[in-house]
């Protein structure tokens, strides 16, 4: 099971917001590695994370997806091969109306709609949702998104986890560039919460906290080359009462 089921790790604007004006679409590439942990058997285990996630514009918006291969050293069921992917399309009312409707520290507004899939656990979940953007010196972009999380799984009948039912989500992510001397760095990343439900056997399934903020330090220029890491908190992971504090190796080639 991926790392990051039923979160937005990632979101479009992280390379929309940083695109030269004639560029309509990017891609980048990733190679994560640090100890995840099996919340089901309370392991750690070295894991390496291959990312693949493209974003771009389109006439009313814009579009963005990644899709996560996971590989850990052990073989317990969890992360070996595995794959999650996450897809979003958002619709700018701006955009829509032809209006400038920034005021104050309100840059636009959005609605989207996401979905986010598993393959190891067998798992689907639906994400609509709307978006405030925010203007904020020092920021290319900060966005908070609320959505709702729809398991759109059949349960244990159709071999996923026990069905769940919908719950409210909300979800800060930005990017905040800066320069130390001549070297160009960036912090960027998300943090998101999500309620408390319950899943189809009537127990319990926890709040949720997951937090990943990349710092990345640019070494390509215009090569597109970034080293740095990944620090992921996650409270209450997958659904369990285990919490994971880790820090991953980054690298990633932008093209």
């Amino acid at each position: 099971m991926a790392a990051r089921l039923g979160s937005r790790a990632r979101v479009a604007a992280l390379l929309l917001a940083i695109m030269p004006a004639p560029v309509l679409a990017q891609t980048e590439m990733h190679v994560q590695y640090g100890s995840l942990t099996n919340p089901f058997a309370g392991t750690g285990t070295g894991t390496v994370v291959l990312t693949i996630q493209h974003a771009s514009f389109w006439r009313f918006g814009d579009n963005f997806f990644f899709i996560d291969l996971s590989e850990d050293g052990g073989n317990d069921g969890f992360n070996d091969k595995d794959a999650y992917g996450e897809w979003y399309s958002n619709l700018s009312l701006q955009k829509l109306s032809g209006r400038d409707l920034g005021f104050g520290p309100f840059a636009d507004f959005g609605l989207f709609m996401g979905a986010a899939m598993g393959t190891d656990a067998n798992v689907l979940q639906w994400l609509p949702g709307a978006r405030i953007a925010w203007n904020l010196p020092g920021f290319i972009f900060l966005n908070t998104d609320f959505m709702l999380g729809v398991d759109g799984t059949d349960g244990l009948d159709g071999g996923s986890p026990p069905h769940q039912n919908s719950r409210f989500g909300i979800d800060i992510n930005g990017l905040l560039p800066f320069n130390l001397g001549n070297q160009s760095f960036s912090v960027s990343g998300h943090a998101e919460y999500f309620a408390a439900t319950t899943d189809e056997l009537g127990n319990d399934v926890p709040g949720s906290i997951l937090g990943q903020p990349q710092l990345r330090w640019d070494i390509g220029g215009s090569n597109g080359l970034f080293v740095g890491i990944e620090y992921q908190y996650w409270r209450n992971k997958l659904g369990t009462d285990v919490d994971e504090n880790t820090v991953q190796l980054l690298a990633v080639w932008q093209f």
